[in-house]
Order: C-alpha cells, then sequence, then structure tokens
C-alpha cells in the first residue's frame, strides 16, 4: 500500500529511522545540536487537539507528532527499545520522571 502526498510515493507502513525534533524544552527529548534518530514502525501517527501535547515531531513526507504529553501521560510514536542509544538515553530519563 502507498499514498500519495505532494508528489511523494509513501510506502504505508512507515518503517525506518527518523530524526525527532524537540518542539520546545521537555523532559524525555531535550533540546540541543545533536540529532536524535529513533526506529519507526507504524500506519498511523497521533493528532493533537493541542500543539501544546506535542514535544516532538518527526517528518516523513509531513511533520507528524512522535512525541506527545497530556499531564502525566508520556507517548511516543517510535520504538525506543530499538532505537539504540538515543532509545535508552530517552527510557532512562523516562524513568527519572517517574521517580
Amino acid at each position: 500500500m502507498a499514498f500519495q502526498l505532494k508528489d511523494a510515493k509513501l510506502k504505508v507502513p512507515h518503517m525506518g529511522w527518523a530524526a525527532v525534533t524537540p518542539t520546545r524544552d521537555n523532559p524525555l527529548l531535550p533540546l540541543g545540536d545533536e540529532e536524535q534518530r529513533f526506529y519507526h514502525t507504524h500506519k498511523y501517527h497521533a493528532v493533537c487537539d493541542s500543539n501544546e501535547s506535542v514535544l516532538g515531531i518527526a517528518h516523513y513526507g509531513y511533520d507528524f507528532p512522535s512525541v506527545i504529553r497530556n499531564g502525566n501521560v508520556f507517548g511516543v510514536q517510535f520504538h525506543p527499545e530499538k532505537s539504540h542509544r538515543y532509545g535508552m538515553a530517552l527510557l532512562r530519563r523516562f524513568s527519572e520522571v517517574l521517580r
């Protein structure tokens, strides 16, 4: 299955590495100069009612929310356990938020 978006033929599901860019300072995805790449595999993505919920975005033909937060609930659109050092760092920061 594939869909067209502005002359780009994108494969669905989206599978592979994508950079996630923080949208603001947050406890899971620090702001900085280093690109943070995570392994994505999905057919769908979250659509947030408010941009305030979006902590990070990724790009696959268009920008989509990849890290979200609503109160004390966090969600990611990728597999941190398959994302090597970036995923391990994110999981470590997540465990620190819970303390």
